[in-house]
């Protein structure tokens, strides 16, 4: 018992220091994933603030841009002034200079003029048929289709004026959609990671998307993802060209997110690994037990044979005499028993041989040797079915099972009271109960005292209940627990056998 206790300390012990040592490993472990995040977080913010300024510079280009646009409409309308003041007023230089100079101003801006049928009247920087009257104009006009013609009159004369950009116009736009495209491409595909789903201003419309699942920007699942994301961080809004208002959402990256897991997944295979190390190790330790107790068990029934057969040659002796034969008889009993006993002990360590043995027998063979050298004050009170139960036993170790519990009763009751054995049947189950009305068992302790050496005796091994176990349990493949317990009233031990036919 002192033995047990001293390693269920070292057991305690060990297990402290490697308890403390994880928790030290996990706080370090912490510690650099808060860092990590930390880290992220800074890097994200550095991100948003990027993409502010950049989405501010887009919309000052297109500022830049709408500017570049309005100049050249005046510039068409300032032609237009000039071309009605050609037309009203009389001729002199003064006019066609101003009119030749404001031909200069929009030299680089296609143009086509037109009568109300469309007859091009004046064209500029675009190329039409030396007939321009009585072609077909409709394939001219396709590219000019961008801007709503200016429409004008003078005199009673309706004219048109068609414009697109000019070549700096369109290589401005071509720069300015380029730019948006790249904006785009780069928030949502940013150098941390980060999920990014940029959306309009009703937010149901995705206008790019990185770092996510496509399944996650479907219909059916926007809503739902953008409010994760809008949960996580307060989404940054721009305005793109258009004054087209947009949110971004975005969220932690998918590293951080595995890392808050990784101490809970370190401590699940820590403690798997510890159950396996426990388990090995108490495997490991009944092992050695095992063997301990077959070698001692063997050894005890090779020494008992010797004295056995010499008390064997002492009743043959005795019983010559006829004054004897009583006590011959009751010395060849207990001559008997021992042997029995010997041959428990030599079936130790061996696979023992099972036979269907009538239980009710064997209950009954256990009970009557027990009873007649119990005290008086004994009580036995045996509840058995009136039909045969049958059950694969080996009757010998069976038979000790019973003794043992029998034994124990006695003990719990001090020589004083009633022991209950029933034995009742269900389905294809034995039930065998042996109740006392001893001083009971701890619950805390129901597994314990089925341990080799677990004792409440202050003179016992703390074998018996483990070898009742390992016969019911490895041998007989049946169970045996304490079914129920109160301190000062009584125990109640159950085994489990299974019926055959």
């Amino acid at each position: 018992m002192k033995i047990s206790l001293h390693q269920s300390r070292i057991k305690w012990v060990l297990l402290s220091i490697g308890f403390i040592v994880i928790m030290l490993f996990l706080m370090q472990l912490n510690s650099m994933i808060s860092t990590l995040k930390q880290e992220e977080q800074r890097k994200v913010k550095l991100w948003a603030q990027s993409v502010v300024r950049k989405a501010e510079l887009v919309a000052k280009t297109e500022e830049f841009f709408d500017k570049v646009t309005a100049e050249e409409k005046s510039r068409l309308e300032q032609f237009i002034a000039a071309h009605k003041k050609l037309i009203t007023e009389p001729i002199n230089n003064d006019i066609n200079n101003i009119y030749e100079q404001y031909l200069k101003e929009i030299k680089n801006i296609p143009i086509i003029q037109t009568d109300e049928h469309n007859r091009i009247q004046f064209f500029q920087n675009i190329n039409v048929p030396s007939e321009k009257e009585f072609v077909d104009t409709s394939a001219i006009f396709k590219s000019f289709l961008y801007n709503e013609p200016l429409e004008y009159e003078t005199f009673g004369m309706k004219f048109r004026l068609y414009y697109r950009e000019s070549e700096m116009y369109a290589d401005l736009r071509n720069v300015l959609n380029d730019f948006i495209e790249s904006f785009l491409t780069e928030v949502t595909q940013n150098s941390v990671f980060v999920p990014v789903i940029i959306t309009d201003e009703s937010k149901q419309k995705v206008i790019g998307y990185g770092n996510v699942n496509e399944s996650d920007v479907s219909k059916s699942n926007l809503k739902n993802t953008v409010s994760l994301m809008e949960e996580a961080n307060t989404p940054i809004q721009i305005i793109l060209p258009g004054n087209k208002t947009a949110f971004i959402f975005y969220e932690k990256s998918s590293f951080v997110k595995a890392l808050q897991y990784y101490p809970i997944l370190y401590v699940g295979i820590t403690i798997l690994f510890i159950f396996i190390g426990l388990w090995f190790f108490r495997t490991m330790k009944r092992s050695e037990q095992d063997t301990i107790w077959v070698s001692m068990s063997k050894e005890t029934a090779h020494q008992l044979g010797t004295p056995i057969s010499s008390l064997n040659a002492w009743i043959t002796f005795l019983a010559q005499d006829e004054k004897n034969q009583d006590v011959c008889k009751e010395l060849e009993k207990d001559v008997s028993r021992l042997t029995t006993i010997t041959q428990r002990f030599s079936k130790i360590g061996s696979v023992p041989v099972l036979e269907r043995q009538n239980v009710i027998m064997a209950v009954e063979e256990a009970l009557s040797y027990l009873a007649n050298r119990s005290s008086k004050k004994v009580v036995f009170d045996i509840r058995l079915p009136q039909e045969p139960v049958y059950a694969c036993l080996n009757k010998h170790l069976f038979e000790w099972t019973l003794e043992n519990l029998f034994k124990n009763a006695v003990d719990a009751m001090a020589g004083i009271g009633t022991i209950i054995l029933e034995v009742t049947t269900e389905n294809k189950n034995i039930y065998i109960d042996i109740t006392d009305a001893g001083k009971g068992i701890n619950k805390r302790d129901f597994k314990k005292i089925f341990q080799p050496g677990f004792t409440t005796k202050t003179r016992g091994w703390g074998l018996g209940l483990s070898l009742a176990k390992r016969i019911i349990k490895d041998y007989h493949r049946g169970k045996i627990f304490v079914k129920q317990s109160q301190i000062n009233k009584g125990t109640t031990f159950r085994i489990i056998l299974h019926k055959v036919n």
